[in-house]
């Protein structure tokens, strides 16, 4: 394997930018540590910066091979921010359009012996979306009132890159995760196998490894598994390349993994070896459960863990950065530690951001946070063309796979808030029926990728939702399934509002806040900033009507505050 990562050259013709580019990486923290556009945080410098994304970007590196062996090589490349053709040595590899899946482009008859050239191209992620709705069979809405930047529902990209009402608008983009150069070796253990649990009456676990080889056809080959104490060894006389393994691996008396709170958070570390290449994966044995039998109130939702129910308390996820490359392994621990120390026990993966990288839900299973992941779909109707499905449907099956095996993972939910957005836009309302059928495609091929690739996960429709194939409002509805509740801060009810209802699980409610003065002051640039009704206050407020919403809320019960410090306390 030859890591690509580190210092590439990026490049912009059309305003003749040239820079360094540290890969993985976001185009936007390039260029502001190159000095060539400001801080998008600070006043209201991200007005300043949208052009970046309306712009093409060439990133380039090259690197040296001394010698090309026999077989064949690939790229392995993920989160890779969006719209993107890469070449090697001038000749296409791959067309990319989906920073949610993983790329392995076969490469081998580009490759040279000596100085070799990989070039990616960064489309302009804005012209595609706007080109893709233009192209639909019927217009598709976008959520206008969290997206300034239009039809971001067209790309599989963060919703949220195109503003939220807590993020900024500036639609980051560009080489976010890996990007190596791998040769195949005469026998290969894919790395997207997968791994269930089985737990016995008898109180011992099963756990089943499906693997998959490849190899030269004909040629026999051996492996070893690790795990739990014991060491197996497996040798596969074959005459077909193409090799699934299945192996079944009984722990006697397993130590469980729970979730915080409620007991250790043990890990048992996997490790298969087949010739050069060794895999590894830290197992949490548990058994998860959804309860949601009807009862005389409407229906119950509630998890359950080894046996045990557990009262959830936690909250939503969202990237930890507006800007990828601040995202980092230190940053996510320590909010995650926060959630921990908080007393939460369950974090809610929203869908307008991204499939956290590996280093997230490892830290969720050594922290014990039970992690509710939805797929990357929030509060705009999406489109439900044939190459549309066909390509979540990959990325579904992908991101399954990839975070099947984690202990943390207790949910998979098809998105945030579109049954709700049905209703949401005139297009829908006026022909609910198409757009319903739309919506449903979308849902089915999602369910339908869950229960194919982990036939152990829980999977739930949507959130809100009052369960499956049922389109009532649970933001209002607290008789069943989970609930969103917004009607204290959106609709302004009194705080006492929340002893009026009582849901079965409440998936979202809460009431803005201001960031601390420490933090405002970094993106304040005067003294005259600090006042509610100030530009760069205003400009930082989403929420249409959200200052004025806090400060009448406010003024029910406390008097005045006397100062702007005063006030964001």
């Amino acid at each position: 394997m030859l890591d690509l990562s580190g210092t590439w050259r990026l490049h912009n013709a059309a305003r003749n930018i040239t820079v360094d580019y540290p890969v993985p990486g976001d185009v936007h923290s390039a260029l502001i540590a190159a000095g060539q556009i400001p801080d998008p945080y600070k006043g209201t410098n991200e007005l300043a910066v949208r052009w970046v994304a309306d712009e093409e970007w060439v990133a380039t590196r090259e690197f040296t091979l001394d010698a090309i062996g026999e077989g064949e090589y690939h790229l392995d490349i993920d989160y890779l921010d969006t719209v993107a053709t890469v070449t090697v040595n001038g000749v296409k590899v791959l067309e990319a359009e989906n920073c949610f899946r993983r790329y392995r482009p076969d490469v081998t008859k580009a490759l040279m012996r000596g100085k070799n050239v990989v070039e990616v191209t960064l489309h302009s992620n804005t012209k595609a979306a706007n080109d893709k709705q233009a192209a639909q069979p019927f217009y598709i809405p976008y959520s206008v009132s969290n997206n300034p930047i239009p039809n971001g529902n067209m790309l599989r990209k963060p919703q949220c890159h195109f503003g939220w009402d807590w993020n900024l608008a500036i639609v980051p983009f560009g080489i976010c995760g890996q990007f190596e150069l791998h040769k195949n070796s005469s026998v290969h253990l894919y790395d997207d196998f997968r791994v269930y649990q089985d737990h016995l009456e008898d109180g011992s676990v099963n756990v089943s490894l499906d693997l998959f080889f490849d190899c030269v056809q004909g040629q026999p080959f051996d492996y070893s598994i690790s795990f739990a104490g014991e060491s197996h060894h497996y040798s596969v006389e074959t005459d077909d390349s193409w090799n699934p393994q299945e192996i079944v691996l009984n722990v006697k008396c397993p130590l469980l993994w729970w979730p915080t709170g409620q007991g250790e958070q043990h890990l048992y570390d996997l490790e298969i070896r087949c010739a050069d290449q060794v895999e590894k994966r830290r197992i949490g044995l548990r058994k998860m459960e959804l309860l949601s039998n009807k009862d005389e109130t409407g229906s119950r939702f509630a998890f359950k863990v080894n046996g045990r129910e557990i009262y959830c308390k936690g909250a939503n996820w969202i990237p930890a950065d507006a800007l990828p490359s601040r995202a980092t392994p230190e940053l996510t621990r320590k909010l995650l530690q926060a959630a921990k120390d908080a007393n939460m026990n369950m974090i809610r993966v929203w869908g307008g951001g991204y499939y956290e990288k590996d280093f997230f839900y490892d830290i969720c299973d050594e922290l014990g946070l039970l992690v509710w992941q939805d797929f990357m779909f929030a509060c705009s109707l999406y489109p439900s063309t044939e190459s549309f499905l066909k390509d979540v449907k990959s990325e579904a099956r992908e991101q399954i796979i990839r975070l099947q095996h984690h202990a943390c993972i207790v949910l998979w939910c098809g998105d945030n808030e579109l049954v709700g957005a049905l209703t949401w836009f005139p297009e829908s309302r006026a022909n609910r029926d198409r757009y319903l059928v739309n919506y449903d495609r979308l849902n089915r091929t999602l369910e339908e990728a869950v229960k194919r690739v982990d036939r152990t996960a829980i999977w739930w429709p949507s959130s809100p939702s009052p369960g499956i194939l049922d389109f009532g409002d649970t933001w209002h509805d607290d008789s069943k399934g989970d609930m969103h509740f917004w009607s204290v801060w959106h609709e302004g009810r009194d705080f006492e509002h929340y002893y009026d209802v009582k849901p079965r699980f409440c998936s979202e409610f809460g009431f803005q806040s201001f960031p601390s003065l420490r933090l405002i002051k970094e993106f304040a640039t005067s003294e005259e900033d600090l006042n509610i009704s100030s530009a760069v206050m205003e400009h930082h407020q989403r929420n249409k009507g959200g200052n004025a919403r806090i400060a009448e809320t406010m003024f029910r019960n406390f008097r005045f505050p006397m100062d702007f410090g005063n006030f964001v306390y």
